[in-house]
């Protein structure tokens, strides 16, 4: 059966309506997250660990030509990511920085059934941004929502604060989960505007509105990287069919 009907045929878990609306429902075999009924994540039951949605994949795929070791989440949702690099190799340490209380508290109810070993700091992304310099940093992921509320001024102001993070070895990756062609060109040229030491590639994801942007080290040799997995945390398998998924990238 596949995902999208599996998760009209759910019961609910959990539901808050004061911050936006949040809920938590499930079935046999998944649980969802969902903020004002749209889904966020989506966790396997059976396998925790699992991606599920089609742009957790296009946002890990710097995994095909890098380990990170220390790798920073901005916005936790339901732990798909978290839960699945912390599987991948205790190397890495993962951390997720989450303002909602209610998120995070749904999270270690609901979406924790295996007591997986990652930090979670309740922060404002833009304060802890403004505070992190001196956190070893290999990876950043973030979302960047667009909201009817939120002008785009403030998306550039986090974008200028996300580029200050970075190092000549430093990766960033952006998840534009529902943003127009305008905002999507107009921060893919904000971003070559504020730095200049790393290569911009992003995915539109097949059947999705999200759009994940990479910022890879311009040093790194990728297409040597992508001949074999020496460099990467994958299993071969994984490696050889997420390969296939980097080849559909778009360079600015």
């Amino acid at each position: 059966m596949q995902l999208s009907k599996h998760v009209q045929q759910g019961k609910i878990l959990y539901l808050n309506q004061n911050e936006g609306c949040i809920s938590v429902n499930e079935n046999d075999h998944y649980r969802w997250l969902a903020f004002d009924d749209v889904i966020q994540s989506v966790m396997l039951k059976r396998r925790p660990e699992k991606l599920t949605l089609p742009h957790q994949i296009f946002i890990m795929l710097p995994l095909l030509f890098f380990r990170p070791c220390n790798v920073y989440e901005l916005g936790l949702g339901g732990g798909n990511l978290g839960r699945f690099m912390t599987t991948l190799n205790t190397n890495i340490s993962f951390v997720s920085i989450e303002f909602s209380e209610q998120v995070i508290n749904c999270f270690n109810e609901f979406f924790n059934p295996e007591g997986t070993l990652f930090e979670i700091h309740h922060q404002d992304a833009n304060i802890w941004l403004k505070q992190a310099m001196d956190s070893p940093l290999d990876w950043l992921i973030c979302d960047i929502y667009q909201q009817q509320t939120q002008d785009f001024k403030h998306t550039l102001t986090q974008l200028s604060l996300l580029t200050g993070q970075l190092t000549s070895e430093t990766c960033l990756t952006l998840n534009l989960p529902d943003s127009s062609d305008q905002e999507v060109n107009l921060c893919l040229t904000v971003l070559q505007q504020l730095q200049t030491s790393h290569k911009i590639v992003y995915f539109h994801v097949p059947n999705y509105l999200n759009i994940i942007i990479h910022l890879i080290p311009k040093q790194w040799k990728i297409e040597k990287m992508l001949q074999r997995n020496k460099q990467s945390y994958l299993a071969r398998h994984t490696f050889l069919r997420w390969r296939k998924f980097w080849q559909v990238r778009n360079e600015v």
